[in-house]
């Protein structure tokens, strides 16, 4: 080494001639809240003066680097490789997920049970991004601070050659379930007001501004976020979910035309349009759930009450996110699919709080054109479930493939789904990021 954080300045012997030195950089800490990313490096070529005097500079030259930020890659790049955890009870789901995934061609990798000891939540564990320069890229997992039991599988089997590391431990904040990062996205490339983004922008889920005991995704991961510049985030409300991720109501898939992608929101008004075009269609007396808890008939769901007040809620606190997300990414309403989903609210210490009343659709896997989408065991017409069959003719125009996998049992009851329990690594962006003009936080 011959300059560092230890080391500030060094003397090298200038060899003479044409002799050249050639000197390697490396970047070492990524830009964060105290540190905007720029290293600068002075160079002077000294000629000696003779004995009892300081030598004299004959050139000088500055050098400034800029440390590459940790880049996130949406739904819209394609996939290199699957990541889900195999547990005691998610064979079926494992098996569904693998054969998705061959029909992809993608790789799979699965982390068995001695090293995730039962957590099963591998997309809140970690986050797959990467770095660029000019001469050479690799993939970097962000480790989140949730620090369940699939704690040490980031570090001890994705870090390696050519495989980068980096976390943010919460120091003096409480962590919560927002600092999974189920509650932590990227859009696509999107323009606003002229403004471009041509790497996306991050979506996170944090408390309403006026909430006085809401939770937040904890300050040391935001700073984190906010100080890679380029792909400048975008909080969004999810505090009003049990888990609180917003992958709970939104998603993205690639499509033909617009803006080249979709943004898909969970709707309570979708479903009981569903639903109400059911009952008024004669099949008021088909069930939900026919297969794992008590069935429950259309008929039932459309006369509960409690149930429909509880869904207003829902349908208002996503409304404010939908409100946010136009804005903020540029969207118009023929860029958003409201997926049929309903809520139901649970009262927690803190509050009420909402949870996916069947499989929560809108938390999928997307590969390609593919969706691994969670199977919500509809009311059945005509030997179909009618969300599936709801859901199909919402994507399959975009030349989409939906393929519904039962996460009933092992996910869904433990209150997530195929999204929860899966994780992609994709390809980097082609744009590259120091082509863009670094912003600085407002």
């Amino acid at each position: 080494m011959v300059v560092g954080t230890d080391t500030l300045t060094q003397e090298v012997p200038y060899l003479g001639g044409k002799t050249e030195l050639a000197f390697f950089v490396e970047g070492l800490r990524f830009p964060d809240k105290d540190f905007d990313g720029l290293v600068t490096i002075n160079l002077s070529l000294l000629e000696p003066c003779g004995k009892g005097f300081p030598e004299t500079p004959i050139f000088t030259d500055t050098v400034v680097f800029h440390v590459s930020p940790w880049i996130m890659t949406p739904n819209t790049l394609k996939p290199v490789e699957v990541y889900v955890c195999s547990t005691n009870d998610n064979y079926t789901f494992l098996k569904s997920i693998k054969n998705l995934v061959d029909k992809c061609g993608y790789k799979l990798k699965i982390c068995h049970e001695y090293m995730n000891r039962g957590d099963r939540w591998i997309q809140d564990e970690l986050e797959f991004g990467y770095i660029d320069s000019p001469h050479h890229q690799f993939p970097v997992v962000l480790d989140s601070p949730r620090d369940g039991d699939l704690q040490d599988f980031p570090y001890e089997s994705i870090l390696g050659p050519d495989f980068g590391y980096v976390t943010r431990h919460a120091l003096n904040e409480e962590v919560s379930s927002l600092d999974s990062f189920g509650n932590l996205e990227v859009s696509p490339p999107v323009t606003v007001n002229g403004k471009s983004y041509p790497l996306g922008r991050i979506i996170i889920g944090v408390a309403f501004p006026t909430a006085t005991r809401g939770r937040n995704m904890t300050q040391v991961v935001q700073d984190f976020l906010w100080a890679q510049k380029v792909q400048e985030p975008i909080a969004l409300y999810s505090d009003w979910l049990v888990v609180g991720h917003v992958d709970e109501f939104m998603t993205f898939v690639p499509a033909p035309d617009r803006k080249k992608f979709r943004l898909l929101l969970a709707s309570p008004d979708a479903g009981y349009k569903v639903f109400k075009s059911l009952q008024n269609n004669g099949h008021g007396k088909a069930e939900m759930f026919p297969v794992h808890i008590l069935a429950i008939s259309v008929n039932e769901i459309l006369s509960d009450k409690k149930l429909q007040a509880e869904n207003r809620y829902v349908q208002n606190c996503i409304d404010w996110n939908r409100d946010m997300l136009k804005k903020e990414l540029g969207l118009d309403d023929e860029d958003i699919i409201d997926l049929p989903i309903l809520f139901k609210v649970l009262e927690e210490k803190t509050g009420p709080r909402a949870v996916a009343y069947y499989p929560d659709m809108v938390n999928m896997i997307v590969l390609g054109d593919k969706l691994g989408v969670p199977k919500p065991f509809g009311p059945k017409v005509n030997g179909r479930c009618a969300l599936e069959t709801e859901v199909c003719s919402l994507l399959e125009p975009l030349g989409l493939k939906c393929t519904f996998i039962d996460d009933f049992a092992p996910y869904h009851k433990l209150l997530g789904e195929v999204h929860c329990g899966s994780n992609v690594l994709r390809e980097p962006s082609p744009f590259k990021w120091w082509n863009l003009e670094l912003r600085e936080r407002d």
